[in-house]
Protein backbone atom coordinates (compact mmCIF):
# COMPACT_ATOMS: atom_id res chain seq x y z
CA UNK A 1 0.00 0.00 0.00
CA UNK A 2 1.51 3.35 -0.97
CA UNK A 3 0.69 6.76 0.48
CA UNK A 4 -1.37 7.30 3.61
CA UNK A 5 -3.85 4.58 4.56
CA UNK A 6 -7.56 5.08 3.80
CA UNK A 7 -9.40 6.84 6.65
CA UNK A 8 -10.86 3.57 7.98
CA UNK A 9 -7.37 2.09 8.49
CA UNK A 10 -4.91 2.91 11.23
CA UNK A 11 -1.27 1.85 11.28
CA UNK A 12 0.45 -0.04 14.06
CA UNK A 13 4.09 -1.11 14.25
CA UNK A 14 4.71 -4.62 12.95
CA UNK A 15 5.76 -7.06 15.64
CA UNK A 16 5.84 -10.19 13.48
CA UNK A 17 8.95 -11.59 11.90
CA UNK A 18 9.15 -12.33 8.21
CA UNK A 19 9.30 -15.99 7.20
CA UNK A 20 12.39 -15.56 5.04
CA UNK A 21 14.95 -14.72 7.68
CA UNK A 22 13.38 -13.86 11.00
CA UNK A 23 13.80 -10.14 10.42
CA UNK A 24 11.12 -7.71 11.61
CA UNK A 25 8.90 -6.45 8.80
CA UNK A 26 9.80 -2.88 7.82
CA UNK A 27 7.23 -0.14 8.28
CA UNK A 28 3.75 -0.34 9.71
CA UNK A 29 0.73 -2.61 9.28
CA UNK A 30 -2.72 -1.23 8.35
CA UNK A 31 -5.29 -2.25 10.98
CA UNK A 32 -8.98 -1.88 10.24
CA UNK A 33 -11.20 0.24 12.45
CA UNK A 34 -14.65 -1.42 12.19
CA UNK A 35 -16.38 1.92 12.81
CA UNK A 36 -14.82 3.17 9.57
CA UNK A 37 -16.24 0.36 7.45
CA UNK A 38 -18.95 1.16 4.92
CA UNK A 39 -22.31 -0.02 6.28
CA UNK A 40 -25.12 -0.91 3.89
CA UNK A 41 -28.10 -3.19 3.37
CA UNK A 42 -27.91 -4.07 -0.35
CA UNK A 43 -30.99 -6.31 -0.04
CA UNK A 44 -33.65 -6.62 2.68
CA UNK A 45 -32.16 -8.71 5.48
CA UNK A 46 -28.55 -8.35 4.23
CA UNK A 47 -26.82 -6.08 6.75
CA UNK A 48 -23.26 -5.62 5.54
CA UNK A 49 -19.98 -3.95 6.45
CA UNK A 50 -17.50 -3.52 3.62
CA UNK A 51 -13.86 -2.59 3.11
CA UNK A 52 -11.08 -2.88 0.55
CA UNK A 53 -7.47 -3.93 0.85
CA UNK A 54 -5.08 -3.10 -1.95
CA UNK A 55 -6.17 -6.11 -4.05
CA UNK A 56 -9.34 -7.49 -2.44
CA UNK A 57 -12.81 -6.50 -1.26
CA UNK A 58 -14.34 -7.88 1.94
CA UNK A 59 -17.96 -8.02 3.07
CA UNK A 60 -19.04 -9.02 6.58
CA UNK A 61 -22.74 -9.89 6.46
CA UNK A 62 -25.32 -10.48 9.16
CA UNK A 63 -28.17 -12.19 7.31
CA UNK A 64 -31.70 -12.37 8.68
CA UNK A 65 -33.52 -15.71 8.54
CA UNK A 66 -36.05 -14.11 6.17
CA UNK A 67 -33.48 -12.26 4.03
CA UNK A 68 -34.34 -11.71 0.38
CA UNK A 69 -32.56 -14.29 -1.81
CA UNK A 70 -29.55 -13.00 -3.75
CA UNK A 71 -30.43 -13.19 -7.44
CA UNK A 72 -28.33 -15.12 -9.95
CA UNK A 73 -25.47 -12.92 -11.12
CA UNK A 74 -21.81 -13.09 -12.12
CA UNK A 75 -18.79 -10.80 -12.04
CA UNK A 76 -15.15 -10.88 -13.05
CA UNK A 77 -13.92 -11.51 -9.49
CA UNK A 78 -13.30 -14.84 -7.84
CA UNK A 79 -15.43 -14.85 -4.69
CA UNK A 80 -14.96 -16.81 -1.46
CA UNK A 81 -17.87 -17.29 0.96
CA UNK A 82 -16.91 -18.25 4.53
CA UNK A 83 -19.84 -19.13 6.80
CA UNK A 84 -19.23 -18.00 10.39
CA UNK A 85 -22.57 -19.16 11.84
CA UNK A 86 -25.98 -20.22 10.59
CA UNK A 87 -26.87 -21.82 7.25
CA UNK A 88 -27.38 -20.79 3.65
CA UNK A 89 -27.70 -22.43 0.25
CA UNK A 90 -25.41 -21.23 -2.52
CA UNK A 91 -25.95 -22.16 -6.16
CA UNK A 92 -22.78 -22.04 -8.27
CA UNK A 93 -23.11 -22.68 -11.99
CA UNK A 94 -26.48 -24.40 -11.46
CA UNK A 95 -25.43 -26.66 -8.55
CA UNK A 96 -26.91 -25.86 -5.13
CA UNK A 97 -24.99 -26.69 -1.94
CA UNK A 98 -26.04 -26.07 1.65
CA UNK A 99 -23.34 -24.45 3.80
CA UNK A 100 -23.09 -24.21 7.60
CA UNK A 101 -20.66 -22.66 10.08
CA UNK A 102 -17.08 -23.40 9.07
CA UNK A 103 -17.91 -24.18 5.44
CA UNK A 104 -16.29 -22.29 2.57
CA UNK A 105 -17.49 -21.98 -1.05
CA UNK A 106 -15.33 -20.65 -3.87
CA UNK A 107 -17.09 -19.05 -6.83
CA UNK A 108 -14.82 -18.92 -9.90
CA UNK A 109 -14.65 -15.68 -11.92
CA UNK A 110 -17.54 -15.02 -14.32
CA UNK A 111 -19.57 -17.93 -12.90
CA UNK A 112 -23.33 -17.53 -12.29
CA UNK A 113 -24.20 -17.84 -8.60
CA UNK A 114 -27.03 -17.07 -6.19
CA UNK A 115 -27.71 -17.43 -2.46
CA UNK A 116 -30.71 -18.09 -0.26
CA UNK A 117 -30.58 -17.91 3.52
CA UNK A 118 -31.78 -20.99 5.43
CA UNK A 119 -31.36 -19.58 8.96
CA UNK A 120 -29.99 -16.40 10.49
CA UNK A 121 -26.42 -16.37 9.30
CA UNK A 122 -23.09 -14.55 9.48
CA UNK A 123 -20.77 -14.77 6.50
CA UNK A 124 -17.57 -13.17 5.26
CA UNK A 125 -17.27 -12.75 1.49
CA UNK A 126 -13.93 -11.97 -0.15
CA UNK A 127 -13.54 -10.86 -3.77
CA UNK A 128 -10.32 -10.87 -5.80
CA UNK A 129 -9.43 -8.76 -7.61
CA UNK A 130 -10.89 -5.83 -5.75
CA UNK A 131 -14.52 -4.84 -6.56
CA UNK A 132 -14.56 -1.09 -6.89
CA UNK A 133 -18.37 -0.99 -6.70
CA UNK A 134 -19.68 -2.22 -3.35
CA UNK A 135 -22.68 -4.50 -4.03
CA UNK A 136 -25.98 -2.69 -3.76
CA UNK A 137 -24.56 0.79 -3.23
CA UNK A 138 -24.83 1.95 -6.85
CA UNK A 139 -28.56 2.57 -6.34
CA UNK A 140 -27.89 4.67 -3.22
CA UNK A 141 -25.38 7.16 -4.68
Amino acid sequence: MTGPPPPHLTCRPRHALDAAGGRPYPGRVPILDPDGMIHAEPLPGWSGRFFHSQHMTFAHYDLAADATPLHTHHHEQEEVWTIVEGRLAITIDGEETELAAGDVAIVPPDTPHSVRVLSACRAIITDHPRREQIPGLHART
